[in-house]
């Protein structure tokens, strides 16, 4: 096995141009119905805990005067954010559904293509 030989193929591959590729677009167009929900599910899980934190901070006095308005504002941020994480998950779920049956078509229609050329 010549090793020089498959790194300088390696190379030659990494710059020569490539032509779109059926498998090329598939992968695509999936990456495409599931970055939304991606992007939901990171966005909304950081701002629930962002928000559960802060009713914790409030709770054991590291912000506010650490009375009981504090206290009590601490814990219903605590549960909110809390309850939002709880329904990160079924939320993601349901759009990256949605997102899927949007792109359904395309996605089954290109890949019955790849499988008749193969």
């Amino acid at each position: 096995m010549n090793t020089d030989k498959i790194y300088a193929e390696a190379i030659v591959n990494e710059y020569s141009k490539k032509s779109a590729s059926k498998v090329v677009a598939l992968k695509k167009l999936d990456r495409r119905a599931k970055l939304p929900s991606l992007i939901f599910a990171y966005t909304f899980g950081t701002v629930c805990t962002l928000i559960a934190g802060f009713g914790m901070c409030l709770c054991l006095g590291a912000l506010g005067d650490g009375g009981a308005a504090a206290t009590a504002l601490g814990v219903a941020c605590g549960v909110l954010g809390f309850l939002g994480a709880g329904v990160n998950y079924p939320l993601y779920k349901r759009i990256l559904q949605k997102s899927k049956d949007k792109f359904a078509g395309d996605i089954l229609r290109l890949a019955s293509e790849i499988a008749e050329e193969g």
